[in-house]
């Protein structure tokens, strides 16, 4: 399967014509329905993401403020076509570097995208980091989005003392892989850091170091190096607490009722062990709670609503459509 990396662009038709009848037909008629990934930096939602869209037919629309900008996939870190196993996805590096994306826009854009996705007989999963693009589609435009959905909230949640070590594990390995070599690229002595990718953590922090290129001794060059790596690394883990604290106050004011999944031990492992506790711990129970939400007939389709919880059920037969999308 091809890898999309564009936004559909396909319109979304008016349900009715004339004012208030709209709100009525969707309470005869069954919600479509779309599951969110969400959780702070790092923790894994594209990994769990891509794996429910390997186990269902589905696509992802991505939701992060920096990965739908084009260039920096290493400062970004965008999912590599390889990690994204075939699996289509909307809204990843599409938006020009110096634009202004707003959450007007990705609400927008996602909207469109959900719509097309849906059109195919295909389950939207929407997978990001930004809480304020998923509060601007799911409550904004006086609620239409919860009147059309039925939605579903998957949040994986790591302990921060072990996120904040994995995180700084992962700033040193983008750092191998070409993090300041992709930066001094895109370097530009006149960029505005507060809009579009140049806002991405790992660019500001890079600019004096850059500037100073080979005119000072190398060893403080180094240093502004290393002091530049550490600060990269001291604002990520600024970020997931952010992060965080916005994924707990749209679920305490919103009432969201999103499904917590701990994945705290997970991280805590390494290699294969790694990978056998995400299969039990997190990918196993996001697919149990992911099947009853979308096969379940006797769930109201009402929003908010609390998540189901893990029951042990006989095995529901994967559509025929998933086979191929594993392919």
């Amino acid at each position: 399967m091809k890898l999309s990396m564009t936004a559909c662009k396909q319109a979304v038709q008016p349900l009715v014509t004339f004012q208030g009848v709209h709100k009525l037909e969707h309470f005869f008629r069954r919600k479509d329905k779309v599951v969110f990934v969400m959780g702070a930096t790092g923790t894994g939602k594209s990994r769990l993401a891509i794996d429910l869209a390997t186990r269902f037919p589905a696509e992802i629309i991505n939701s992060d403020k920096m990965q739908v900008y084009k260039g920096l996939d290493i400062v970004t870190n965008k999912v590599t076509e390889e990690e994204c196993h075939g699996v289509p996805h909307h809204l990843l590096g599409i938006i020009e570097p110096n634009a202004n994306f707003t959450a007007t826009d990705f609400r927008n854009h996602a909207s469109l995208a959900i719509e097309s996705i849906l059109s195919r007989d295909r389950l939207p999963i929407i997978a990001g980091g930004s809480s304020s693009y998923i509060k601007a589609l799911v409550n904004g435009d006086a609620a239409e989005f919860q009147l059309r959905y039925e939605c579903f909230f998957l949040w994986v949640d790591v302990s921060l003392p072990v996120l904040h070590s994995f995180v700084s594990e992962r700033v040193d390995r983008m750092v191998e892989l070409g993090l300041v070599e992709e930066v001094k690229q895109m370097f530009d002595p006149q960029a505005d850091y507060s809009r579009g990718v140049r806002r991405a953590i790992g660019v500001p922090e890079l600019d004096q170091y850059i500037r100073a290129g080979s005119l000072l001794d190398h060893k403080i060059h180094a240093k502004l190096l290393e002091a530049a790596i550490n600060k990269i690394k001291e604002n990520t883990c600024n970020l997931s607490c952010r992060q965080l604290q916005k994924i707990h106050r749209l679920n305490d004011i919103w009432n969201w009722n999103m499904h917590r999944i701990d994945a705290t031990e997970v991280f805590l492992k390494r290699g294969e062990e790694a990978d056998e506790a995400w299969e039990k711990l997190v990918m196993l129970p996001s697919t149990m709670t992911v099947r009853q939400f979308l096969y379940d007939e006797d769930r109201v389709a009402t929003m908010p609503e609390t998540a189901p919880a893990i029951v042990n059920t006989p095995p529901v037969p994967i559509p025929t459509a998933v086979a191929a999308a594993t392919r």
